[in-house]
């Protein structure tokens, strides 16, 4: 692996975040509060504690997932996308380094920067609601490994679109929903059997169960099988990208 070409992709897309702190970091924590004051004390108010947990305190997990997914899926598409809009994409192809190093740079910029977002969003929870994190290196765990898989998903989709309406198509259209019916701001033991069995099919619940899980030893479905469904996903998202630059699709046409 060429680690000075790593650095300079992983530096140039961090620069990127840093000029642009006002969307890149206080937007998405400015929604968080947002939510918290919905959620947690407008709604929190009405319900009761679920299995034990203080509703606004339940909901922190599926936040800073919801928070962790986006800003992994749409930094990584971007940072990619950018590149073959204005044609620099050819300087990366023909400099002389491997698929493996481009992947590297950009993903790990992009989680990178989910992960500190993520993180600032979790002490920003301190300030509404009294939090304990039963199990720290599981939830780092969870934390870095989802960031990394929807990175790589991210970087697929900014391979994938043809221009900035399909970039923003499949966050705005696919993850967020399915991030809001994953059980970010409920059980799905609330709902009736039938939905249950329904949300089962939702791979963000398995992503939003062992996380919270983490937090307050909570949890809608076995851990081994979040931890499992995440590697699997990972699994797909790196045989994706290998097809990709194997064949070229839409890189070097």
């Amino acid at each position: 692996m060429n680690w000075y070409a790593i650095a300079a992709i992983y530096k140039f897309e961090m620069a990127r975040t840093f000029r642009t702190l006002a969307q890149s970091v206080a937007s998405p924590v400015l929604s968080t509060i947002l939510y918290f004051v919905v959620f947690g004390s407008a709604i929190g108010s009405r319900i009761d504690d679920i299995e034990g947990v203080q509703y606004g305190a339940f909901i922190v997990p599926g936040l800073i997932m919801l928070t962790l997914l986006t800003q992994s899926v749409s930094n990584a598409s971007f940072g990619i996308y950018f590149p073959k809009f204005i044609g620099t994409i050819y300087e990366l192809l023909s400099a002389p380094i491997s698929f493996i190093d481009i992947v590297v740079g950009f993903v790990g910029a992009a989680a990178t920067k989910a992960v500190m977002i993520a993180l600032i969003i979790l002490a920003t929870s301190t300030f509404f609601v009294d939090l304990q994190i039963a199990h720290p290196v599981w939830m780092f765990a969870f934390l870095f490994l989802t960031a990394i898989t929807f990175s790589l998903f991210g970087f697929i989709i900014g391979i994938w679109a043809k221009n900035f309406e399909q970039l923003q198509l499949i966050p705005l259209l696919v993850i967020t929903p399915l991030v809001f019916l994953g059980g970010s701001f409920y059980s799905i033991s609330m709902l009736p059997p039938a939905w249950q069995t329904v949300s089962l099919f939702n791979p963000v619940l398995y992503l939003v169960s062992g996380f919270r899980w983490s937090f307050f030893e909570v949890a809608d479905v076995s851990v081994g099988i979040s931890l499992a469904m995440v590697c699997v996903f990972l699994a797909l998202c790196l045989t994706a990208i290998w097809w990709i630059f194997k064949t070229g699709y839409r890189i070097k046409n």
